[in-house]
């Protein structure tokens, strides 16, 4: 009976007599360190240098990583290293590193999976393939659970797939065995990093300030959204997980900066979805004596750079469509989109005539629903969608948006926009409200709304009322979602494939 026909306990239980007859022949299993010169790309990217290397000097080199594929062969044996740049052939023969170390170590008690380090020369092999001629191999971590590997084995002439590692709840829950059985999922998250990076550097070439604010809140505030509510202790009293970090930021404008922006971790205690989860990463940015027409620049270059970064493009491909990001993108303010989607002009509209309308389009309202809730339903279910390629919605209805200036020529609209594009929204922006007398009467029509029972509505934040009493300078506001955007510019379908940890339903 082969190795992958035992059970998964039966295997552990087989790892661990390993690891036990391994001390006995005096090898620390775990050691603590190990000089790495080099890693997989290296040699593989250049190799004809390291291979004239030798020729002139005897120059060797080590590495290190996770044996994953083997073909033993008597006294010589190949096998696949996989370090964190990719994988490299090794060629190890008995008479290089001792009988003991071959025949017992490598061939009997070292197992796939397990982490090795190797040092020797870069050569070709007779088939041309880039490989390191082994003259020492240490074991640096005896694994006691099985890889899952996935590998094809022909039996009694029927093809059996042992080890195979797809379900993708169980790859979400162990992310770090779904990067060890699928390399490629890192080349996710490196992309991710970068597009961080280029946005810090486009945001820092115009002297904003990076800066951080409180995750903990006495009110929660800056968006529509439930909170996740904790308790703290010393003080006795209820603390929120911000939802937004904006009206912090928004302090520190009043406070004389004239630029910031922060990257945060933001917690909404709300539904969950392949676009949704309860904490998740965005970028805001103020910067003072600036309006919403700026941001909109300002986002538009800074996005088209991150896809230049990424791909050395602005088109991307993402599923079946391909989202080219070249600037600039169109902007439609958002009830001309409505109506040319819809036939209704939504303009002026009363609550009443609202409801009427959603009916008539059917979809469902209920009496916690106010104009902008209705008018944000009927947005999402008839044009948000449909908005593949980059795009800005401009002017909002003034009930949607209680933290944005009133439109300077359009009555009853505020000066927001959002980015849409691949079918959802991407950032929100405003030209930033700071009439002190204008934002307290539309906080206290949030907190009326949230009496009647919608609960993302939002509160009055009365440390931030007052901040906007002593002067915040014209602003223009931006958040962008990076989880969303880092799907898009990685091409992935859902929002736990750019989270290393998404969170998951208890096992």
């Amino acid at each position: 009976m082969s190795e992958q026909e035992l059970s998964v306990s039966e295997q552990e239980e087989l790892r661990r007599d390993k690891l036990r007859q391994i001390r006995e022949m005096g090898i620390d299993p775990y050691p603590s360190s190990y000089s790495v010169t080099h890693h997989s790309k290296d040699v593989t990217t250049n190799p004809d240098d390291f291979i004239d290397e030798i020729k002139e000097n005897g120059k060797r080199i080590s590495v290190a990583g996770r044996i994953m594929t083997r073909r033993v062969m008597g006294k010589a044996s190949f096998f696949n290293l996989q370090d964190s740049e990719g994988t490299i052939q090794i060629y190890l023969r008995r008479d290089d590193i001792g009988v003991d170390n071959y025949n017992t170590l490598f061939k009997k008690l070292i197992d796939l999976g397990d982490i090795l380090g190797i040092k020797g020369y870069v050569f070709r092999t007779q088939t041309g393939e880039i490989s390191i001629h082994a003259e020492e191999l240490v074991l640096l971590n005896k694994i006691l659970r099985p890889i899952p590997i996935s590998k094809e084995v022909e039996e009694d002439g029927v093809t059996k797939v042992y080890g195979a590692f797809s379900d993708k709840e169980l790859r979400y829950r162990m992310r770090y065995l779904d990067m060890i059985v699928h390399p490629e999922v890192r080349d996710v998250f490196r992309k991710r990093t970068k597009l961080v990076q280029v946005m810090r550097e486009h945001m820092n070439n115009l002297e904003l300030l990076e800066v951080e604010t409180p995750i903990l809140q006495p009110v929660y505030g800056g968006a529509a959204a439930r909170p996740f509510v904790t308790h703290h202790n010393a003080l006795d009293m209820k603390l929120y997980l911000r939802i937004a970090n904006e009206l912090y930021l928004k302090r520190l404008i009043v406070g004389g900066f004239d630029g910031v922006y922060e990257f945060s971790k933001d917690f909404r205690n709300e539904g969950m979805s392949r676009f949704h989860n309860p904490e998740f990463t965005q970028v805001e940015v103020y910067v003072a004596y600036r309006d919403y027409e700026w941001m909109m620049e300002f986002t538009e270059q800074m996005v088209e750079k991150v896809a230049l970064a990424l791909h050395g493009s602005t088109k991307v491909k993402v599923g079946e469509n391909e989202i080219d990001f070249q600037t600039p993108w169109p902007r439609i303010p958002m009830f001309d989109a409505i109506e040319k989607e819809t036939g209704h002009n939504l303009a002026g509209k009363s609550l009443d005539e609202l409801k009427q309308i959603a009916k008539e389009l059917h979809i469902q309202v209920d009496d916690t629903m106010g104009i902008g809730k209705i008018i944000d339903e009927i947005f999402g279910e008839f044009v948000e969608h449909k908005l593949i390629q980059p795009v800005f919605i401009t002017d909002y209805p003034l009930e949607m948006s209680p933290l944005a200036k009133k439109h300077r020529s359009k009555p009853g609209l505020v000066e927001r926009f959002e980015g849409i594009c691949n079918g959802k929204e991407i950032c929100n922006a405003f030209s930033e409200l700071n009439d002190p007398i204008d934002q307290r009467e539309r906080l206290e029509e949030q907190a009326a709304l949230r009496e009647n029972g919608d609960d993302e509505a939002m509160g009055v934040d009365e440390d931030f009322l007052r901040a906007l009493e002593y002067g915040m300078p014209p602003t223009a506001g931006l958040g962008i979602g990076i989880d969303r955007l880092s799907m898009i510019m990685t091409g992935q379908e859902s929002i736990r494939d750019v989270l290393f940890f998404p969170h998951m339903r208890p096992e």
